[in-house]
């Protein structure tokens, strides 16, 4: 087994007004892999990037970021990470040019006008490439700060909610682009509260809530789970509990008990609603209307960030 890009352990974070950001937290980034993190705002998400990108001192625990403990080792283990925050903070009298290149240098890196190049005309930003930063509009803005994390060739970019308030146009092309430096062997964290983002994606998806980490699970398992259909039988009369008869079938009583809820996987061979349905028919149930509800991964965040106490 591969050792994971960035290993987090037991970290905590409070502040000084006592509020508590993370609870502990262990975390496993596997290399080359894209994670998402999905939470809600206020969930820890962004405090959590941030101490792993070295911007928050943690209250307890440990990150390495390719074995390089983050505070031990900071340079080592900032230099290998690319960061586009959320917030469009840019040098706003420098050209795309100049800020690029000198984003390259604070990290030791030597001059590479081709690479600099490269990362301009896959963002588009070219053509803007003499303008003052000043002058470009908010989706170019978050172009420059995309070039700017990838100025010195990160092994890992990380992107806190990128395509907040981005147009259609912007967020396609970051989408190419993530997959391309996928490809390329850059391992990429996002965290977003856009639940499509992480479904299109990700391939590990982990939910953040009031600052613990509640599930990590691979994107295709989750919706595998999600898979998971209900079917509901709306009776005529009221039943105080599941018939003993109808005991393997799992069932729960929803609406007061005026109705059956049977929940199956889409996926399996056999969803065993014809046996079911004989079943309540042998019971004496009868029902009068019948209906089936799929979740999407919108309803399982939502379900596990009610579930949290």
């Amino acid at each position: 087994m591969q050792q994971p890009i960035i290993s987090v352990a037991r970290l905590t974070k409070t502040y000084a007004s006592g509020f508590q950001a993370l609870k502990p937290i262990d975390l496993d980034v596997r290399r080359g892999e894209i994670f998402a993190l999905l939470g809600p705002n206020g969930a820890g998400k962004t405090t959590l990037i941030s101490i792993i990108c070295g911007i928050v001192n943690p209250s307890g625990g440990t990150v390495a970021v390719n074995g390089h403990d983050i505070i031990r080792d900071y340079r080592a283990a900032r230099a290998l990470i690319g960061l586009v925050p959320q917030e469009l903070t840019t040098d706003a009298f420098e050209t795309v040019w100049a800020t690029v290149s000198f984003s390259r240098g604070l990290f030791g890196k030597p001059a590479n006008p081709d690479h600099i190049t490269k990362v301009l005309k896959d963002l588009s930003l070219w053509d803007k490439k003499d303008q003052k930063i000043m002058t470009l509009s908010g989706g170019m803005k978050r172009r420059v700060l995309i070039a700017k994390a990838l100025s010195h060739e990160p092994e890992i970019l990380f992107l806190d909610e990128p395509t907040a308030g981005v147009d259609v146009e912007l967020r396609a092309d970051m989408w190419r682009l993530v997959r391309t430096m996928r490809e390329n062997g850059v391992t990429i964290i996002l965290t977003t509260h856009y639940i499509q983002e992480a479904e299109e994606m990700a391939d590990r998806i982990g939910v953040i809530n009031k600052g613990e980490l509640i599930l990590v699970e691979e994107k295709s398992e989750l919706m595998r789970k999600l898979g998971k259909k209900q079917l509901r039988l709306q009776l005529h009369a009221k039943l105080d509990a599941v018939p003993a008869a109808l005991s393997a079938f799992n069932l729960t009583l929803g609406s007061n008990g005026s109705e059956l809820v049977y929940t199956y996987d889409t996926q399996a061979e056999r969803t065993g609603i014809t046996r079911l349905l004989a079943a309540v028919a042998e019971a004496g149930l009868r029902f009068r209307d019948i209906e089936t509800t799929q979740s999407s991964l919108e309803d399982i965040f939502v379900g596990l960030v009610r579930q949290q106490p």
